[in-house]
């Protein structure tokens, strides 16, 4: 009897683990299988090492055009697999390729150029690519700016075959004849309405001008959107590419489930800190518009005892990058971030996702909360609709086709025993000259600006009122 009841308990797990099973395989992946691609048997041993079966639709629908040599522009959201997609379809062009002839260069001869918008792209694009291309012979090298220029050259002049980077340090070590791209073979532009909006146009037309024909070359561009400009670009640019698209809200939102509340300006500090400690996420990401809100949130996350790191780009490059590692590592609970981190950051396990600040662009909120969610899996993303950032809610709505869920803001949610915000000095990016008369390099003071940040007013009472709050200062006499 009790072996008949193990049995059938074991029978019902094996049921409902199938069942959860065909339903991510619904939602996430593909019915194409990596192995029934014409791949070579050292891409393919990688590929098994990974644990990927299924390839998601992105994948599926790119890589048996770009094997055949054919170009793509394809639209993707971050998080749907599609640098695998390009990193695969390039190594396997380049070794189905000869290389060209080395015998009478004096520079490196780069076989393959991908371009990213953001360091942290470049960086999680090449890290995949390592592990991709781990049993092949084929030498990866990094070029972005911020940090490491002697040691990056180094490592291009040593041979590479697939450089990745970001335009303007590529620039700079082409224009020092560091590497040539004479006989480039494929180029990849990947987030190219993100390197558009951060104005990488003409860095982008200058390095697509020093390459091969688009019809002596594989060209793979990939958007989060293809709108006029990026299609224009790819029009000039590359061999008649196939357009794909893949739907935003297929992968990004109906696995995630989302909030809207409308706190007072006031109420955003004890709102966040509340719901962090209701809610513990074991990994969660906080994202604001400007550097100084991120100051603010990481003064007093710090003051109340939540582990929180911040990245943003007055963060120096090898600090940002330690950071990003340790809240990898689950050193800290919280990372906060400007939209520098909302695109290409692969973090596992981030349950939760806050916009402290809504997004000006509304595709930048469906990026922002696609950093939970990956892979298939659930997550949680909570906005907040301030006073100041509430009437980019209605381009949010329309851009993602569903209205946001309105949750609200209690006085249960709100942090009622706040501490005060800590106050560290930031090692900040030197400025360049004439920034207001500062001098380059100067520390922040860990002072805020009069008027700046928050105010410390006290939320709302259980009454639903807010108390506490001091009489206006008396006009000074003339």
């Amino acid at each position: 009897m009790d072996n008949a009841t193990t049995n059938n308990e074991k029978k019902d797990n094996d049921i409902k683990g199938n069942e959860q099973n065909s339903e991510l395989h619904k939602t996430h992946l593909s019915n194409l299988k990596f192995k029934d691609l014409p791949l070579t048997p050292e891409i393919q041993s990688a590929i098994v090492e990974t644990g990927f079966e299924f390839c998601t639709p992105i994948q599926a629908k790119t890589l048996p055009i770009s094997l055949e040599g054919r170009d793509i522009a394809g639209q993707a959201q971050t998080g749907t697999g599609k640098t695998a997609a390009f990193v695969i379809a390039a190594m396997q062009h380049l070794l189905k390729n000869p290389k060209p002839n080395m015998s009478q260069r004096k520079q490196c001869q780069v076989r393959c150029l991908i371009l990213a918008p953001t360091r942290e792209l470049a960086i999680q694009i090449a890290k995949d690519a390592d592990v991709l291309g781990k049993y092949t012979d084929l030498k990866f090298a990094l070029a972005y700016g911020g940090t490491g220029y002697e040691k990056q050259q180094k490592a291009i002049e040593q041979g590479v075959d697939i450089l990745i980077g970001t335009p303007g340090r590529i620039i700079d070590y082409w224009k020092k004849k560091v590497f040539s791209l004479d006989s480039c073979q494929c180029v990849v532009l990947d987030e190219a309405d993100r390197m558009l909006d951060l104005g990488f146009i003409k860095d982008i037309r200058f390095l697509l001008r020093r390459l091969p024909d688009p019809t002596k070359r594989l060209s793979m561009m990939f958007s989060a959107t293809l709108s006029h400009r990026v299609m224009e670009l790819s029009y000039e640019h590359m061999n008649q590419p196939e357009k794909v698209e893949i739907k935003a809200e297929a992968v990004n939102t109906k696995k995630i489930a989302q909030l809207v509340y409308y706190p007072s300006n006031d109420e955003k500090i004890p709102l966040l800190i509340g719901l962090i400690k209701k809610l513990k996420p074991y990994r969660a990401i906080v994202f604001v518009n400007t550097k100084r809100n991120a100051e603010t949130i990481d003064d007093y996350l710090r003051g109340n005892d939540i582990p929180a790191v911040l990245i943003s780009g007055d963060v120096r490059q090898n600090k940002r990058q330690s950071l990003l590692k340790e809240f990898s590592d689950g050193k800290h609970q919280v990372l906060i971030a400007t939209d520098v981190a909302a695109r290409g950051l692969h973090i596992d396990e981030v349950s939760h996702v806050f916009n402290f600040d809504l997004p000006q662009v509304a595709e930048d909120y469906v990026h922002r909360i696609g950093r939970t969610a990956r892979a298939g899996a659930s997550g949680e993303a909570h906005s907040f609709a301030c006073e100041d950032t509430a009437f980019y809610l209605p381009e949010i709505e329309e851009y993602i086709g569903m209205s946001v869920p309105m949750a609200s803001v209690t006085s249960e949610l709100l942090a009622d025993d706040l501490k005060p915000r800590k106050r560290i000095t930031r090692d900040r990016v030197p400025q360049r000259p004439g920034n207001n008369g500062k001098k380059s390099g100067q520390k922040f003071s860990g002072k805020s600006h009069k008027g700046e940040g928050y105010k410390g007013k006290k939320p709302r009472n259980k009454s639903g009122t807010r108390s506490g709050n001091k009489p206006p200062n008396k006009p000074k006499p003339s």
